[in-house]
C-alpha cells in the first residue's frame, strides 16, 4: 500500500472477535464440566484432593490468560504499525538521513553525513568520481562519537553527479569503525506485513528503521 494519502482505517486493528470471545467462553464451560463430572465420578477412597483441583484450575487459567495476552500483543503491534505510518507520511517530501556513500550534489554543493562509534582525533573523507579515483579529500579533525553532516565544494567533480565518498576516523594509530550516510528524499512510503518502507528518490525501498534523522 503506497502512501501518498495513507488508508489508516485499513491498518486499524479490529477489535476482539465476538467468536473468539465466544470460544474462550466455551472452553472454560468444557473445563468446568469436565471437572463437576470428574469430582462426581471420582473414587470416595481416593478423592480428589484441594491441591489437584487448584491446579487444574490454574491451568485453564493461564490458557485463557496466555490468550488474552497473545491478543493484547497483537493490538498493540497493530497500532504501532499505524502509528508509523502517519508518521512515515509525513515525511513525504522530505529529506532524510541513511546509509549509502552517495553525495547529494544541488547548485554547486555537496552534503553527505557519517556517524562513529567512539570519538575520533582525526576524521578525513575522500570524495571518488564515477571511475572510483580520489578527485578531492577534505580533514575533518577531531570528532565526537554520533552523526555528523558536513558539506563540500562540489566544483571539483567536474560536472560528475555519480560522486561517492568514504569516510577513514582514527584514534592514534588506531582506525575506528565508521558508517557513511547519505541524504535522500521521500517519495512515498509503504505498510506490507507490519513492515514500514521507505521509497527514496535514490536509494529506493529503504526500511523505516534504517532511518538515521530526517530535516
Amino acid at each position: 500500500m503506497a502512501v501518498g494519502n495513507i488508508d489508516t482505517n485499513a491498518l486499524a486493528t479490529p477489535a476482539a472477535s465476538p467468536v473468539t470471545a465466544a470460544n474462550d467462553t466455551a472452553s472454560a464451560d468444557r473445563f468446568l464440566k469436565l471437572l463437576v463430572a470428574q469430582m462426581q465420578n471420582q473414587d470416595p477412597l481416593n478423592p480428589l484432593d484441594n491441591a489437584q483441583v487448584t491446579s487444574q484450575m490454574a491451568q485453564i487459567n493461564t490458557v485463557t490468560g496466555i490468550e488474552k495476552l497473545n491478543r493484547t500483543v497483537q493490538d498493540l503491534s497493530g497500532q504501532f504499525v499505524q502509528m508509523q505510518a502517519l508518521q512515515g507520511a509525513a515525511l513525504v517530501g522530505r529529506n532524510v538521513i541513511v546509509p549509502g556513500n552517495q553525495m547529494d550534489i544541488h547548485d554547486g554543493a555537496g552534503r553527505a553525513a557519517f556517524s562513529l562509534t567512539s570519538p575520533a582525533d582525526a576524521v578525513k573523507v575522500e570524495m571518488l568520481n564515477a571511475a572510483g579515483h580520489v578527485i578531492d579529500t577534505v580533514q575533518l579533525g577531531a570528532q565526537s562519537a554520533g552523526l555528523h553532516r558536513f558539506d563540500w565544494d562540489a566544483s571539483k567533480a567536474n560536472g560528475d553527479p555519480d560522486v561517492t565518498f568514504r569516510v577513514t576516523a582514527t584514534l592514534g594509530a588506531a582506525t575506528l569503525s565508521s558508517t557513511p550516510l547519505m541524504i535522500d528524499k521521500v517519495v512515498a512510503v509503504s505498510a506490507n506485513g507490519g513492515v514500514m518502507t521507505l521509497d527514496l528518490e535514490r536509494s529506493g525501498g529503504t526500511p523505516y528503521s534504517s532511518l538515521s534523522a530526517f530535516f
